[in-house]
């Protein structure tokens, strides 16, 4: 059975398509009509900056340091890490930008029609995942403020929160692409007036004579932190790139488009995890509870009268992020070939997100813990795909041939061995060279640590995250060499 090409362009809401009184977009999984492209490369920088300027990054210096490095070893691997994997997402999106579809229908051009369901599958699960911990994360710190001024920080305020942040992100989810990109703009610069007062109100909490005494670590930990970076920033967005930029024109400069992605994801990052190494190696306090509520623990250093800005800066960046996963999460749910608008599959991630959050808020009992073995198990197999995707692109010098996308019998085929084995391969091989320890369901990863002469799961290497690079690798290397005939072949198909 084939699948049938899905139309081009805007059509016309059918009947029941969208919530009434509200402009709805009518575009899915689709190739969007030369008559509908527009904006400019620099309209990216306020979708990427609002999604990654959340004071969660300012945890992320707690974190680093959790390597038992020096301040610099962190601010470098932070720096070197953070700018690389927004780089990545840069190059998605110009896949976006030249095939004016969805990340994963452009995917299909690798893996084949079919054989795409295995990173779309792996897709959506990690971008409800994220949905999840964002909104979680905005209603542990609600919470914290709320009890800071004397509000109560029970049930009953993470209730409110909670339903309140997820009602925004679902809504937005629903209206889709144009008011996303207005709203990402309102966000960004809300949140970065509202955090440069945070910095401001807690800068005197630095001690640079504690700071400079932390101790230098050894190259395997640099090297964990790293990847950490790598996987924890940008390569979780890899796999959304193109989703906000397949709108823009194909004459759109391509330089623009991975220079303004890349920048604006990465600029807010890079200057609140600096911070964050300044106060964690400031405070080992401090250090010590943001492992418990990354953001709720950052209110110890405000004054009263500020917590309730802190509140919104902290809410609007969790926001920002939560946004754009529920749009891309809706958009991966139709590529794996549910057959509903739009707007309702982003009501179906709205769902799975809540039911998410309530687990992670009011089941679990360490956040940090879930949170982290969270992102290194789907860190991997989303780093092969990564790879692979970039391969194909460089391979790529004629346009994707859109009706294709959509078809098994067009000319990237029903299912590509090569690509689906090279994820298996990375995956098994980059899962036995990562630790996870938090949690016990996960602790069978490593099993490569003592067979390559690495020390184990207790070796110098354990922690140094080297499966997820290992995994990029395999996909990019192994497509190069292996995906260059197939590539060819399609682009002589006349």
């Amino acid at each position: 059975m084939t699948t049938e090409p899905r139309p081009t362009g805007t059509v016309p809401a059918p009947a029941g398509s969208g919530p009434a009184g509200l402009s709805v977009e009518v575009n899915g999984i689709n190739v969007i009509a030369e008559s509908e492209r527009k904006g400019r490369p620099r309209d990216l920088f306020w979708p990427w900056c609002a999604a990654n300027v959340s004071v969660f990054g300012i945890s992320y210096g707690s974190f680093f340091l959790g390597f038992n490095i020096s301040f610099w070893q962190a601010t470098i691997a932070g720096l070197i890490g953070t700018v690389l994997s927004f780089l990545l997402v840069g190059f998605v999106s110009l896949a976006g930008k030249r095939g004016s579809a969805p990340t994963m229908i452009l995917s299909r051009a690798a893996f084949g029609v079919r054989g795409n369901a295995l990173p779309a599958a792996l897709s959506y699960i990690l971008l409800v995942g994220w949905e999840i911990v964002l909104v979680a994360l905005a209603t542990l710190a609600t919470a914290t403020v709320f009890g800071r001024l004397g509000w109560g920080d029970g049930s009953a305020t993470k209730i409110i929160a909670f339903l309140v942040v997820a009602l925004v992100i679902m809504l937005a989810g629903i209206l889709g692409f144009d008011a996303i990109m207005r709203l990402q703009g309102i966000i960004t610069i809300a949140t970065a007036v509202l955090t440069v007062g945070y910095i401001a109100l807690t800068a005197d909490h630095i001690s640079w004579s504690k700071v400079s005494a932390l101790p230098g670590g050894s190259a395997q930990a640099f090297i964990g932190t790293l990847i950490f970076a790598v996987t924890a920033f940008g390569l979780g967005w890899a796999n959304s790139g193109a989703d906000y930029s397949r709108y823009l024109p194909r004459t759109a400069s391509s330089r623009g488009v991975v220079g303004w992605t890349t920048f604006g994801a990465s600029v807010a990052p890079v200057v609140l995890v600096v911070f964050g190494l300044l106060l964690a190696g400031s405070d080992s306090d401090l250090n010590t509870k943001i492992g418990g509520d990354p953001i709720g623990a950052l209110t110890t250093l405000l004054p009263t009268w500020y917590l309730v800005p802190f509140a919104l800066v902290a809410i609007l960046g969790l926001i920002g992020g939560a946004v754009l996963d529920i749009y891309s999460s809706g958009l991966t749910l139709l590529t794996l070939g549910l057959r509903v608008p739009r707007w309702t599959a982003a009501g179906i991630d709205g769902v799975l997100m809540i039911l998410g959050t309530i687990y992670v808020v009011w089941v679990a009992d360490n956040f940090l813990n879930p949170f982290q073995g969270f992102l290194i198990t789907l860190g991997v197999p989303i780093a092969a795909w990564s790879g692979i995707f970039v391969a194909d692109l460089a391979l790529r010098k004629a346009a994707y041939a859109d009706a294709d996308l959509y078809r098994t019998e067009g000319r990237y085929g029903a299912t590509n061995p090569v690509a689906i084995g090279l994820v298996v391969v990375g995956t098994v091989i980059g899962w036995g060279l990562v630790t996870n320890t938090y949690a016990g369901w996960l602790s069978w990863q490593g099993y490569l640590l003592s067979v390559l002469g690495l020390g184990g799961k207790s070796g110098a290497w354990a922690y140094a995250n080297l499966g997820v690079a290992a995994a990029f690798v395999i996909g990019f290397a192994g497509y190069l060499a292996l995906g260059r005939r197939r590539v060819r072949a399609q682009e002589q198909i006349g």
